[in-house]
């Protein structure tokens, strides 16, 4: 679902990303492991369109995101660490907008919104302006937003990052439940633990560099992936 092959990306003289290769299939939840500063943020941007490589090339279900960037984005949804939303709509008209931007049918998204909305506890709060939003419950709304269209692929950048513990517990067993039905999930987490147990598979980057990447059984070995990270990174998140 996700290919991304040989991706370079640099800023000035600092290679932010250097030829990076990863296959995200259909179905699996795939882990982003990385200090601060690593290439983890860059390379999730890439893979949704928002920055270009400066070499290499990504695919979404076999589509090239420079060649065709509209195809691409139409299959996918991104939740950054620090979602920008628009603070002066509420945010059931925040969900609406999203769901016309993707020509979602007028059944499709109540069905949605109520569903997703109801399992992170934001029902409630829908009608009250964006600008009155916590921080988690703005990432309440941007996980339902990315989800309104049915994703085939969901690229997430810390996601349980502001997230209560029941709401972060949903979210994990949604993205359980998604993959079961065949999305794929590339996400980011500073979170080891979680990532040890929700992950089918993982990859650990360090400065730009791809260390490791493979099933989650065989990249920690007998080894927790807390010691494998440290170990890799000489002792340093």
């Amino acid at each position: 679902m996700l290919r991304i092959e040989h991706y370079t990306k640099r800023y000035g003289d600092k290679v932010a990303v250097d030829d990076l290769s990863l296959h995200i299939k259909k179905g699996e939840i795939y882990g982003f492991i990385g200090h601060n500063g690593a290439g983890k943020t860059t390379t999730l941007k890439a893979c949704c369109g928002i920055i270009k490589p400066d070499a290499g090339e990504i695919y979404i279900d076999g589509i090239s995101m420079a060649r065709d960037p509209i195809a691409c984005k139409s299959r996918l949804a991104y939740i950054p660490d620090n979602p920008d939303l628009y603070e002066f709509m509420t945010g059931i008209k925040y969900l609406n907008f999203i769901a016309d931007v993707y020509r979602v049918s007028k059944k499709e998204r109540e069905d949605r919104i109520g569903r997703y909305s109801d399992m992170l506890g934001l029902t409630s709060d829908l009608a009250q302006r964006v600008s009155s939003y916590s921080h988690g419950m703005k990432q309440k709304l941007a996980v339902i937003s990315a989800l309104i269209h049915d994703p085939a692929l969901l690229l997430m950048d810390e996601p349980f990052v502001g997230l209560d513990p029941a709401a972060s517990h949903q979210l994990k067993q949604l993205m359980r439940t998604m993959c079961d039905n065949g999305t794929a999930i590339f996400f980011s987490t500073h979170v080891l633990e979680t990532a040890e147990k929700l992950c089918d598979k993982v990859a650990i980057i360090k400065g730009g560099k791809l260390v490791v990447s493979g099933p989650m059984d065989e990249v920690r070995g007998d080894a927790s992936l807390e010691e494998v990270f440290l170990e890799l990174e000489g002792g340093h998140d």
